[in-house]
């Protein structure tokens, strides 16, 4: 299993932190600017309408409009968590016969991921960085 106590490499188009919630809600700018007033999270990347990243101290949160593509399974929530080697993660969780909802894929934003569904029902991403994106490349912005 990854040793997280390495340094990942840096992506611009992903948040720095190791582990990070993901929480749907049907608008996700109303959301997005209730987080940033009420709690005073930072907004950090804005991608379209249906996704965002938002910064809290040294943590990190996504928001994501729900349905818009996401494995939820019926949740509002999921995980996200970053590895140094998505391949050998993935071939750990199939070994110890984990539910596979999505293989390993390469993402244009410079990651690549394989999403699990835990005992609980729970969805898990498992993201490696592979490049350094500019968000702007895929359709993304800073804020």
């Amino acid at each position: 299993m990854d040793d997280l106590s390495h340094k990942l490499a840096a992506n611009r188009s992903m948040p720095a932190s190791t582990v990070i919630p993901v929480l749907a809600y049907e608008d996700v700018r109303r959301a997005v600017e209730w987080l940033c007033t009420v709690f005073g999270f930072r907004e950090r990347l804005r991608i379209g309408n249906h996704r965002s990243q938002l910064l809290v101290g040294e943590g990190a949160v996504v928001i994501s409009e729900r349905g818009a593509g996401q494995n939820f399974n019926g949740s509002s929530h999921s995980l996200l968590v970053r590895v140094e080697d998505v391949d050998s993660h993935y071939e750990r969780a199939r070994a110890h016969s984990a539910r596979i909802v999505q293989p390993p894929t390469g993402y244009p934003y410079g990651e690549r991921q394989y999403t699990v569904e835990d005992l609980g029902g729970h969805s898990w991403t498992f993201s490696q960085t592979l490049a350094d994106i500019e968000p702007e490349e895929w359709g993304g912005s800073l804020v």
